[in-house]
Protein backbone atom coordinates (compact mmCIF):
# COMPACT_ATOMS: atom_id res chain seq x y z
CA UNK A 1 0.00 0.00 0.00
CA UNK A 2 0.88 3.62 -0.44
CA UNK A 3 1.07 6.51 -2.57
CA UNK A 4 -0.24 7.09 -6.29
CA UNK A 5 2.26 6.84 -9.06
CA UNK A 6 5.05 5.24 -7.16
CA UNK A 7 4.37 1.72 -9.63
CA UNK A 8 3.06 -0.37 -7.16
CA UNK A 9 1.44 -2.27 -10.75
CA UNK A 10 4.25 -2.47 -12.51
CA UNK A 11 6.45 -3.43 -9.23
CA UNK A 12 4.17 -6.67 -8.54
CA UNK A 13 3.58 -7.66 -12.31
CA UNK A 14 7.12 -8.25 -12.98
CA UNK A 15 7.38 -10.70 -10.70
CA UNK A 16 6.62 -13.23 -13.56
CA UNK A 17 9.87 -12.82 -14.93
CA UNK A 18 11.32 -13.45 -11.93
CA UNK A 19 10.09 -16.94 -10.52
CA UNK A 20 11.09 -20.36 -12.29
CA UNK A 21 8.62 -22.08 -14.63
CA UNK A 22 6.40 -25.16 -13.22
CA UNK A 23 5.65 -28.19 -14.78
CA UNK A 24 2.33 -28.67 -15.52
CA UNK A 25 -0.61 -30.93 -17.69
CA UNK A 26 -0.42 -29.99 -21.13
CA UNK A 27 -4.08 -29.00 -22.48
CA UNK A 28 -5.17 -28.23 -18.64
CA UNK A 29 -6.92 -25.36 -18.01
CA UNK A 30 -6.21 -26.13 -14.50
CA UNK A 31 -2.75 -25.68 -14.44
CA UNK A 32 -2.44 -29.35 -13.04
CA UNK A 33 0.89 -30.41 -10.99
CA UNK A 34 1.68 -33.42 -13.11
CA UNK A 35 3.52 -34.74 -9.96
CA UNK A 36 0.93 -33.81 -6.77
CA UNK A 37 -2.62 -35.30 -6.83
CA UNK A 38 -4.17 -33.10 -4.61
CA UNK A 39 -2.78 -30.07 -7.40
CA UNK A 40 -4.60 -31.90 -10.24
CA UNK A 41 -7.96 -31.30 -11.73
CA UNK A 42 -10.76 -34.13 -11.53
CA UNK A 43 -10.42 -34.77 -15.10
CA UNK A 44 -6.40 -35.14 -15.32
CA UNK A 45 -6.86 -37.61 -11.85
CA UNK A 46 -9.75 -39.60 -13.35
CA UNK A 47 -7.67 -40.15 -15.98
CA UNK A 48 -4.24 -40.98 -14.02
CA UNK A 49 -6.82 -43.21 -12.22
CA UNK A 50 -7.60 -45.18 -15.45
CA UNK A 51 -4.14 -45.87 -16.60
CA UNK A 52 -3.89 -42.98 -18.91
CA UNK A 53 -0.61 -40.93 -19.79
CA UNK A 54 -0.15 -37.45 -19.40
CA UNK A 55 1.76 -34.93 -21.22
CA UNK A 56 3.81 -32.56 -19.59
CA UNK A 57 5.86 -29.54 -20.63
CA UNK A 58 7.08 -26.36 -18.50
CA UNK A 59 5.06 -22.88 -18.49
CA UNK A 60 5.60 -19.75 -17.02
CA UNK A 61 3.94 -18.79 -13.44
CA UNK A 62 0.61 -17.13 -14.49
CA UNK A 63 -0.48 -14.09 -13.01
CA UNK A 64 -4.32 -13.16 -13.30
CA UNK A 65 -5.44 -9.48 -12.89
CA UNK A 66 -8.55 -9.29 -10.64
CA UNK A 67 -10.06 -5.82 -11.73
CA UNK A 68 -12.50 -3.50 -10.09
CA UNK A 69 -16.01 -4.49 -10.93
CA UNK A 70 -15.12 -8.10 -11.60
CA UNK A 71 -18.36 -10.28 -11.27
CA UNK A 72 -18.68 -13.72 -8.96
CA UNK A 73 -18.85 -15.38 -12.26
CA UNK A 74 -15.72 -13.63 -14.19
CA UNK A 75 -13.73 -14.56 -10.51
CA UNK A 76 -14.77 -18.11 -9.84
CA UNK A 77 -16.00 -19.54 -13.33
CA UNK A 78 -19.58 -20.42 -14.59
CA UNK A 79 -21.30 -23.18 -15.12
CA UNK A 80 -23.77 -23.43 -18.19
CA UNK A 81 -26.19 -25.59 -17.29
CA UNK A 82 -28.04 -25.27 -20.82
CA UNK A 83 -25.50 -28.19 -21.84
CA UNK A 84 -25.17 -29.59 -18.50
CA UNK A 85 -28.98 -30.56 -18.69
CA UNK A 86 -28.69 -31.63 -23.04
CA UNK A 87 -25.95 -33.33 -23.41
CA UNK A 88 -25.16 -34.70 -19.75
CA UNK A 89 -21.48 -32.82 -19.36
CA UNK A 90 -20.13 -30.56 -16.91
CA UNK A 91 -19.76 -27.25 -18.98
CA UNK A 92 -17.49 -25.21 -17.06
CA UNK A 93 -15.95 -21.96 -18.28
CA UNK A 94 -12.96 -21.60 -16.07
CA UNK A 95 -12.33 -17.72 -14.36
CA UNK A 96 -9.85 -15.86 -12.93
CA UNK A 97 -8.91 -18.48 -9.95
CA UNK A 98 -8.48 -20.97 -12.46
CA UNK A 99 -5.78 -19.04 -13.99
CA UNK A 100 -4.36 -18.15 -11.10
CA UNK A 101 -3.60 -21.88 -9.90
CA UNK A 102 -0.69 -22.41 -8.72
CA UNK A 103 0.29 -18.76 -9.77
CA UNK A 104 -0.75 -15.20 -8.53
CA UNK A 105 -3.82 -13.50 -8.23
CA UNK A 106 -3.25 -9.44 -7.93
CA UNK A 107 -6.07 -7.51 -7.06
CA UNK A 108 -5.04 -3.65 -8.07
CA UNK A 109 -7.34 -1.03 -5.71
CA UNK A 110 -8.00 -3.69 -3.38
CA UNK A 111 -9.53 -1.48 -0.73
CA UNK A 112 -12.23 -0.70 -3.23
CA UNK A 113 -12.82 -4.10 -3.95
CA UNK A 114 -16.66 -4.92 -4.11
CA UNK A 115 -18.06 -6.17 -1.11
CA UNK A 116 -19.27 -9.66 -2.81
CA UNK A 117 -15.93 -10.22 -3.47
CA UNK A 118 -14.24 -10.33 -0.21
CA UNK A 119 -15.66 -13.47 1.07
CA UNK A 120 -14.99 -15.53 -2.22
CA UNK A 121 -11.39 -14.74 -2.02
CA UNK A 122 -10.35 -15.93 1.48
CA UNK A 123 -12.21 -18.95 0.77
CA UNK A 124 -10.40 -19.77 -1.94
CA UNK A 125 -7.22 -18.97 -0.35
CA UNK A 126 -8.10 -21.01 2.85
CA UNK A 127 -9.05 -24.13 1.01
CA UNK A 128 -7.38 -23.94 -1.78
CA UNK A 129 -10.20 -25.24 -3.89
CA UNK A 130 -12.72 -23.13 -5.86
CA UNK A 131 -16.19 -24.79 -6.02
CA UNK A 132 -19.14 -23.93 -8.05
CA UNK A 133 -22.47 -24.84 -7.03
CA UNK A 134 -25.16 -23.83 -8.83
CA UNK A 135 -27.14 -27.27 -9.46
CA UNK A 136 -24.20 -29.26 -10.43
CA UNK A 137 -21.32 -29.12 -8.31
CA UNK A 138 -17.64 -28.60 -9.91
CA UNK A 139 -14.55 -28.09 -8.16
CA UNK A 140 -10.88 -27.46 -8.98
CA UNK A 141 -7.85 -26.79 -6.63
CA UNK A 142 -6.93 -22.56 -6.73
CA UNK A 143 -3.94 -22.67 -4.70
CA UNK A 144 -2.20 -19.02 -5.45
CA UNK A 145 -0.66 -16.30 -3.87
CA UNK A 146 -3.08 -13.63 -3.44
CA UNK A 147 -1.50 -10.15 -4.09
CA UNK A 148 -3.17 -6.59 -3.78
CA UNK A 149 -2.20 -2.77 -3.69
CA UNK A 150 -3.94 -0.03 -3.32
CA UNK A 151 -3.74 3.56 -1.80
CA UNK A 152 -5.32 3.94 1.69
CA UNK A 153 -5.89 7.62 1.35
CA UNK A 154 -8.87 6.13 -1.20
CA UNK A 155 -10.41 4.01 1.69
CA UNK A 156 -9.01 1.30 3.93
CA UNK A 157 -8.99 -2.33 3.44
CA UNK A 158 -11.70 -4.40 4.75
CA UNK A 159 -10.77 -6.58 8.08
CA UNK A 160 -11.67 -9.90 6.56
CA UNK A 161 -9.82 -9.22 3.78
CA UNK A 162 -6.60 -7.69 5.84
CA UNK A 163 -6.41 -10.98 7.61
CA UNK A 164 -5.54 -12.67 4.97
CA UNK A 165 -2.54 -10.78 3.53
CA UNK A 166 0.90 -12.57 5.30
CA UNK A 167 2.80 -9.52 4.56
CA UNK A 168 2.31 -5.29 4.37
CA UNK A 169 5.00 -3.19 2.32
CA UNK A 170 4.43 0.42 2.73
CA UNK A 171 5.16 2.18 -0.36
CA UNK A 172 6.57 6.01 -0.15
CA UNK A 173 7.05 8.36 -3.03
CA UNK A 174 11.14 8.74 -2.65
CA UNK A 175 12.05 12.05 -1.49
CA UNK A 176 16.02 12.25 -2.44
CA UNK A 177 16.88 14.43 -5.38
CA UNK A 178 19.28 12.63 -6.62
CA UNK A 179 17.49 9.42 -7.14
CA UNK A 180 14.33 11.18 -8.61
CA UNK A 181 16.45 12.18 -11.25
CA UNK A 182 17.91 8.89 -11.57
CA UNK A 183 14.78 7.34 -12.07
CA UNK A 184 13.74 9.96 -14.83
CA UNK A 185 16.69 9.46 -16.74
CA UNK A 186 15.71 5.84 -16.57
CA UNK A 187 12.14 5.70 -17.61
CA UNK A 188 13.53 8.21 -20.52
CA UNK A 189 16.03 6.04 -21.64
CA UNK A 190 13.05 3.06 -21.57
CA UNK A 191 10.95 5.09 -23.60
CA UNK A 192 13.93 5.71 -26.22
CA UNK A 193 14.44 1.96 -26.63
CA UNK A 194 12.15 -0.36 -24.67
CA UNK A 195 14.06 -4.01 -26.01
CA UNK A 196 17.75 -2.28 -25.21
CA UNK A 197 16.83 -1.12 -21.88
CA UNK A 198 15.33 -4.70 -21.13
CA UNK A 199 18.42 -6.14 -22.54
CA UNK A 200 20.64 -4.02 -19.84
CA UNK A 201 18.98 -5.52 -17.11
CA UNK A 202 18.89 -9.10 -18.38
CA UNK A 203 21.82 -10.45 -16.92
CA UNK A 204 20.99 -9.20 -13.51
CA UNK A 205 17.95 -10.53 -13.86
CA UNK A 206 18.91 -13.44 -14.83
CA UNK A 207 21.22 -13.86 -11.76
CA UNK A 208 18.31 -12.92 -9.54
CA UNK A 209 16.45 -16.03 -11.30
CA UNK A 210 18.85 -18.16 -10.63
CA UNK A 211 18.81 -17.05 -6.35
CA UNK A 212 15.46 -17.64 -6.35
CA UNK A 213 15.67 -20.68 -7.69
CA UNK A 214 17.88 -21.77 -5.26
CA UNK A 215 15.69 -20.36 -2.07
CA UNK A 216 13.35 -22.61 -3.27
CA UNK A 217 15.47 -25.57 -3.36
CA UNK A 218 17.10 -25.00 0.04
CA UNK A 219 14.35 -23.65 1.91
CA UNK A 220 13.21 -26.53 3.67
CA UNK A 221 16.78 -27.62 4.77
CA UNK A 222 16.70 -23.91 6.97
CA UNK A 223 16.22 -24.64 10.55
CA UNK A 224 14.99 -22.21 13.12
CA UNK A 225 16.14 -22.69 16.84
CA UNK A 226 13.19 -23.32 19.19
CA UNK A 227 14.33 -20.33 21.92
CA UNK A 228 13.71 -18.14 18.82
CA UNK A 229 10.31 -19.35 17.92
CA UNK A 230 9.09 -18.65 21.18
CA UNK A 231 10.89 -14.96 20.62
CA UNK A 232 8.49 -14.51 17.74
CA UNK A 233 5.30 -15.98 19.69
CA UNK A 234 5.88 -13.99 22.47
CA UNK A 235 5.60 -10.56 20.35
CA UNK A 236 2.58 -12.06 19.04
CA UNK A 237 0.73 -12.30 21.88
CA UNK A 238 2.25 -9.07 23.68
CA UNK A 239 1.15 -6.94 20.47
CA UNK A 240 -2.68 -8.92 20.90
CA UNK A 241 -2.35 -10.53 17.68
CA UNK A 242 -5.15 -12.53 17.00
CA UNK A 243 -4.71 -16.19 16.32
CA UNK A 244 -1.69 -17.92 15.00
CA UNK A 245 -1.57 -16.36 11.64
CA UNK A 246 1.37 -13.61 12.24
CA UNK A 247 3.54 -16.42 13.82
CA UNK A 248 3.44 -18.69 11.36
CA UNK A 249 4.22 -15.96 8.61
CA UNK A 250 6.86 -14.52 10.57
CA UNK A 251 8.74 -18.04 11.10
CA UNK A 252 7.67 -18.46 7.54
CA UNK A 253 9.27 -15.11 6.47
CA UNK A 254 12.86 -14.96 8.55
CA UNK A 255 13.36 -18.96 7.10
CA UNK A 256 12.96 -17.68 4.05
CA UNK A 257 15.45 -14.54 4.30
CA UNK A 258 18.13 -16.85 5.75
CA UNK A 259 17.59 -19.56 2.58
CA UNK A 260 17.74 -15.57 0.43
CA UNK A 261 21.23 -14.94 2.24
CA UNK A 262 22.33 -18.55 2.04
CA UNK A 263 22.43 -19.68 5.26
CA UNK A 264 20.58 -22.28 6.88
CA UNK A 265 20.10 -21.02 10.37
CA UNK A 266 17.39 -18.15 11.22
CA UNK A 267 19.13 -15.56 13.00
CA UNK A 268 17.54 -12.42 15.14
CA UNK A 269 18.77 -10.12 12.46
CA UNK A 270 16.30 -12.09 9.81
CA UNK A 271 13.48 -11.65 12.68
CA UNK A 272 14.09 -8.51 13.44
CA UNK A 273 14.01 -7.99 9.15
CA UNK A 274 10.69 -9.13 8.56
CA UNK A 275 8.50 -9.48 11.58
CA UNK A 276 7.25 -5.50 11.29
CA UNK A 277 6.13 -6.71 8.10
CA UNK A 278 4.76 -9.43 9.09
CA UNK A 279 2.72 -7.94 11.77
CA UNK A 280 1.86 -4.13 10.38
CA UNK A 281 -1.38 -4.62 9.32
CA UNK A 282 -2.90 -7.24 11.31
CA UNK A 283 -6.28 -5.43 12.60
CA UNK A 284 -5.77 -6.13 16.06
CA UNK A 285 -1.80 -5.65 16.52
CA UNK A 286 -1.79 -2.74 19.52
CA UNK A 287 0.92 -1.28 17.52
CA UNK A 288 -0.58 -1.22 13.79
CA UNK A 289 -2.87 1.83 15.44
CA UNK A 290 -0.39 3.25 17.99
CA UNK A 291 2.74 2.78 16.74
CA UNK A 292 4.35 3.78 12.88
CA UNK A 293 6.20 1.05 10.97
CA UNK A 294 9.66 3.15 11.29
CA UNK A 295 9.12 2.41 15.41
CA UNK A 296 8.96 -1.22 15.69
CA UNK A 297 12.19 -1.78 13.22
CA UNK A 298 14.74 -1.07 15.61
CA UNK A 299 16.03 -4.61 17.53
CA UNK A 300 19.23 -4.85 19.94
CA UNK A 301 20.91 -8.32 20.08
CA UNK A 302 19.65 -10.32 23.00
CA UNK A 303 15.93 -10.63 22.86
CA UNK A 304 12.52 -9.67 20.95
CA UNK A 305 9.90 -8.08 23.39
CA UNK A 306 7.92 -5.54 23.10
CA UNK A 307 8.67 -2.29 25.82
CA UNK A 308 6.54 0.62 27.22
CA UNK A 309 8.61 2.98 24.68
CA UNK A 310 6.36 0.93 22.18
CA UNK A 311 9.38 -0.36 20.24
CA UNK A 312 10.31 -4.02 19.21
CA UNK A 313 13.44 -4.65 20.74
CA UNK A 314 15.71 -7.73 22.04
CA UNK A 315 16.52 -7.20 25.57
CA UNK A 316 17.00 -8.70 28.55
Amino acid sequence: MGDRRTVKSTTVRSLVDLLPEIKVVAGDPFNSDPEDPKCMSMEVREKLLKGGQLAIVTSKINMADLLLGATEDRVCGTIDIEKALTEGVKAFEPGLLTKADRGILYVDEVNLLDGHLVHVLPDSAASGWNTKKRGISISHPARFILIGSGNPEEGELRPQLLDWFGMHVQVETVKDAELRVKNVEERARFDRNPKEFRDSYKEEQEKLLQQISSVRSNLSSVQIDHDLRVKISRVCAELNVDGLRGDIVTNRAAKTLAALKGRDKVTTEDIATVIPKCLKHSPTAIFAILVPITAVSRFDPSRLEFNSRRRLSIND
